[in-house]
Order: C-alpha cells, then structure tokens, then sequence
C-alpha cells in the first residue's frame, strides 16, 4: 500500500531560528539591509516567508537579530579564546590569537561583512565589537608584555587596535592565485606586532613611555 503524503514536518524552534539566521547573515552581507528582502531569506533558508516572518518578525528586526548573534559568535571564537591564561608565552599567545581570526574568517565568511553592513545602516556594530575584544586582549596582554619588560599603561590599547586593523585588512584582501599561506600571514603578524614592539622597547623605549 503506498504511503498517504501528508503536510511537511514543522522544524523544531531552534532549529527553525538556526536556519534562518544563517541565511539572513548571509543575505544581508551580501546584499545589506535595504537591498535584502524577506523573500531571499526564506529561499536560503528553505523555509516560507510565513515562517520567517512568524519566527522574528520583520526585516529589520531580523536584521537586528542576526547582527547581535554574529556579535555574540564573534565574541565565543575570537575573544574567549584570548582569555586563556594557560599560554604565558607572549609570541605564543599572540600567534594562536591571529590564528583563530583567520579560523573564524575561514569558517563564518559572511560575519565580519554582516557587521560591516550594520555599519553601512548606522548600527556601530563593528566598533563594538573592536571595543569588546580590545577590553579582553589589552586584559589578556598586560602581564605577558610586562614579562618582556614592557610596561604596557595605555600601550595595550594602542596595541590592540593595531592588531585588528591589520588583521581586517589581511583576512579580507583578495590575493591573485596562488594566495599567500595563512599561516605565514599569521607568522608575520606575530612578528611585525610582538617583534616590533619589543625592539621598540630596546631601541627608543620613550615612545612606549609617552603611551603610559
């Protein structure tokens, strides 16, 4: 006897929200929130646009919603790991950080263009985000430059802000084929940040002293 077709499954809530956040990151970094429609994200997602507009309302609010778990993802990749205090290695440290930015890129491309995007639509998304990490990595670093004899004061944050500028800029370069290894970008990373700074200090330590 052959089976009756019935109504398609209903998705289970979260499973439901997943998948939609997922297309919305998606859709709206590629096409940002004025272009975006409703309709894209239901297509993406494989789901109606009944269902998205019944999970979290309109676009906007979508929007807003996908921005601030993005923040949130961010945050659990980039900025918890910074806070291991297992690795008192400065060079270490610092390596595994830039690596796990390059991780998240690799693995969430769609993240850092969606906050981009909130940008674009005058949420200050990115910078909270910066300010957010920048508080923990200036944390996380205070007592590794010190046992380099870095007395960092305010260094940390003129530090910090370096590091994220030059990471953005490298992990979202396009490059012609074949593109440079990551993991010699992250070696030279570490090197330029960590390296310059320390010779900084042995060279002309008054310009780390002006930062305190």
């Amino acid at each position: 006897m052959s089976r009756r077709v019935g109504r398609p499954r209903k998705l289970p809530v979260d499973e439901q929200r997943a998948l939609i956040l997922g297309a919305a990151r998606k859709v709206f970094a590629e096409s940002g929130l004025q272009a975006a429609t409703v309709e894209q994200i239901a297509s993406a997602a494989g789901l109606t646009r009944q269902a998205v507009y019944e999970t979290y309302g309109g676009k906007k609010e979508l929007f807003a919603e996908a921005v601030k778990a993005t923040e949130e993802l961010v945050h659990a990749k980039v900025g918890k790991p910074a806070l291991d205090a297992s690795e008192p290695k400065l060079r270490v440290w610092a390596r595994a950080n830039y690596a796990a930015m390059f991780a998240f890129v690799a693995e969430h491309p769609d993240a850092l263009p969606l906050l981009m995007q909130a940008e674009r639509a005058g949420d200050p998304a990115m910078n909270r985000v910066r300010a957010r990490l920048a508080t923990i990595y200036a944390e996380a670093s205070r007592a590794r430059w010190a046992a380099q004899g870095v007395e960092s004061g305010r260094t940390d944050k003129a530090l910090v802000a370096m590091y994220f500028a030059m990471t953005e800029a490298l992990v979202g370069m396009s490059w012609d084929d074949p593109a440079p290894d990551p993991e010699a970008l992250i070696d030279l990373l570490t090197e330029f940040t960590v390296g310059g700074v320390l010779r900084l200090q042995g060279h002309a330590p008054e310009i780390i002293a002006k930062l305190r």
